[in-house]
């Protein structure tokens, strides 16, 4: 107990928040270094994943390939990258490894998204007369949108922890205080930083808990509650 005790503390001395290595500074590296792998990934994952849900080809090698990438450890990506390119591209070889952590859930969510929509719904599009890319945009990327946010979702929450990682090679973030704790046994520091890097990921996962709710298409919304108003028990009369 007294250990959470002196990790409040921690978190509630000013001296935190001021600094080159502040706390608010920290926070900022990780998200930083969070929301641009992950919109690197999404560049490269989305229209692919986009082009196989429309096409229906080449989902075995969107599995192989997502599958491949989750078992790659990422800690030890990074530290191969940094042998590779060499000490002074650190930030490059982060980049990377974050990319490839983020692809595969946001690979994911982009062809099940599209696959997901009933055929019947795709097949009336094409007999009113839509064109293949008016199919994609009109019809099936709204469809697909909570799926691909999902997606999202996973993606940052993945990237979001491992960029703790990134304290090891002294390239910042929350996971600098976590490493520096454990080499000046602070435990206080060490489970203060943990905590902040936790609620920073339910904060994040809220977020886009909300974006993807709010991203079902308002017609599907109402006709998922039309059931549940139907099956609503009816008050007896007096």
């Amino acid at each position: 107990m007294n250990v959470f005790v002196d990790a409040i503390a921690w978190l509630l001395d000013p001296a935190q928040y001021t600094g080159s290595n502040s706390v608010p500074f920290l926070i900022g590296q990780q998200l930083f270094y969070t929301f641009i792998s992950v919109l690197i990934a999404a560049v490269i994952a989305v229209p692919i994943g986009w082009a196989i849900g429309h096409t229906g080809k080449g989902r075995e090698f969107a599995v192989a390939v997502s599958g491949a990438a989750r078992a790659i450890p990422s800690f030890g990506l990074l530290i191969l990258l940094i042998l590779l390119l060499g000490v002074t591209q650190k930030t490059e070889a982060a980049f990377v490894t974050f990319v490839v952590l983020a692809v595969p859930a946001l690979l994911a969510g982009a062809y099940s998204g599209l696959q997901a929509i009933d055929r019947r719904t795709i097949d009336a599009a094409r007999a009113v007369g839509m064109t293949e890319w008016q199919i994609l945009w009109r019809v099936e990327v709204p469809l697909g949108l909570p799926l691909l946010i999902g997606g999202l979702r996973s993606a940052v929450l993945q990237v979001v922890a491992t960029v703790t990682i990134a304290g090891y090679t002294d390239l910042g973030g929350l996971g600098f205080r976590i490493i520096q704790g454990i080499d000046l046994r602070a435990i206080d520091q060490v489970l203060g930083a943990a905590l902040i890097l936790a609620l920073l990921a339910l904060l994040l996962d809220a977020v886009f808990a909300l974006l993807q709710r709010l991203s079902v298409p308002r017609g599907i919304r109402a006709a998922d509650a039309a059931p549940q108003r139907r099956r609503r028990p009816v008050a007896a009369t007096a």
